[in-house]
């Protein structure tokens, strides 16, 4: 399952209500429905794509892809989840992203990855700046947190470049209670707004690389 950061802010019940009310009304994206289960089934059971990211709801199968659809719908009502796919030119899904918000830490992360075909484009560093800036300026976060496996060297390099300050490491739950040893990064709004430049042009699943988080 997905972990708020590490770091607990001090919310009132204003910017949380503020938070969950700006998830609900996310409208620029295509949300997950049942009509992409057989899409994100097959993007997932690529194991190039889904073997590193550890929160995933595994086994693959319609059932399980469905159940996680409709969780993520529910949660999005909540304010709390922020389910989406990306589809190519054929109307197929070729990328996800899962964004987790903790309202009451006014707290967010970030997961999700692409088609295989459409990895290593190059576009790691601009996709967590957009990803930063879209959980920063429209859902109003106040903190991220993002982990990558230690061997994933592109997300690394990516999530640094981005000016995510590391935080050592911490051990991510899978599913099925096992863990995976994890770098991990925050981010603050305020070092975001002092370290920020051009505005990216990525959307933010394009970011996502076969772990994880980014």
């Amino acid at each position: 399952m997905s972990a708020p950061p590490i770091t607990v802010l001090a919310v009132t019940p204003e910017e949380a209500a503020a938070i969950r009310a700006a998830v609900r009304a996310v409208d620029d994206r295509v949300l997950a429905g049942p009509a992409h289960v057989e899409g994100l089934l097959a993007l997932l059971s690529d194991p190039r794509v889904s073997d590193p990211i550890y929160d995933l709801p595994r086994p693959f199968t319609r059932e399980g892809i469905a159940r996680w659809v409709e969780e993520s719908r529910l949660a999005r009502e909540r304010g709390e989840r922020i389910l989406s796919v990306t589809l190519d030119e054929a109307g197929e899904v070729a990328g996800y992203s899962c964004i987790s918000v903790w309202p009451e830490r006014s707290a967010a992360e970030i997961a999700g990855a692409a088609r295989f075909d459409r990895q290593n484009a190059g576009r790691g560093r601009g996709g967590v700046g957009a990803a930063a800036a879209f959980m920063f300026e429209t859902l109003g976060v106040r903190l991220i947190g993002l982990t990558a496996a230690l061997d994933n060297i592109r997300s690394i390099k990516a999530i640094d470049g981005a000016g995510f300050v590391r935080m050592g490491e911490r051990q991510s739950v899978r599913p099925d209670g096992t863990i995976r040893r994890s770098l991990y990064w925050e981010l603050t709004r305020e070092q975001w707004l002092a370290g920020r430049g051009p505005a990216p042009d990525h959307e933010p699943w394009s970011l996502m690389r076969s772990d994880g988080t980014v």
